[in-house]
């Protein structure tokens, strides 16, 4: 039964990566034991084939840009990926402010003024949906129009 656990593993594995946490709870959901799960894959950490390390540095390669790095480390968290390796993980983008990436993100997505206030609000929804505060949503559309007023 290990033997097809570890193959069950790898198989998921060779489509993308996983978190620890994630492969096992579906493993388990499969009906497997518990006790099998967890030696399976010790072994596949060992051998270097499961690596929440190279999940979180992957996970963060594709949500940056996109999403703020509270969204992304709520991801991670979420997906039971240890908070010393998202905090590591999120080294990659911690260069990056907040409201310039919200900036770079509003202007890739909108690049124009909004007309009037139902789409002011549909920016800042936007915005906000992708992890970025009020605050900071609102301080991107200050920005692009300097004559602004709350």
């Amino acid at each position: 039964m290990a033997g097809s656990l570890k193959a069950q593993a790898i198989r998921l594995l060779a489509r993308r990566e996983y978190p620890r946490a994630d492969l096992e709870q579906r493993l388990i959901a499969k009906g497997a034991d518990r006790a099998a799960v967890k030696d399976a894959l010790d072994d596949l950490a060992r051998s270097g084939l499961l690596s929440d390390v190279r999940y979180a540095e992957a996970l963060v390669r594709q949500k940056a840009g996109s999403y703020s790095r509270q969204a992304i480390a709520r991801t991670l968290k979420h997906k039971g990926v240890d908070a010393e390796v998202v905090d590591d993980a999120l080294q990659a983008i911690s260069a990056h402010d907040d409201s310039e990436q919200a900036h770079a993100l509003w202007t890739r997505r909108f690049g124009t003024l909004p007309g009037d206030e139902r789409e002011r609000a549909r920016h800042i929804r936007f915005l906000v949906s992708r992890g970025f505060t009020v605050d900071v949503a609102l301080r991107v559309l200050r920005s692009v129009n300097p004559g602004e007023e709350d």
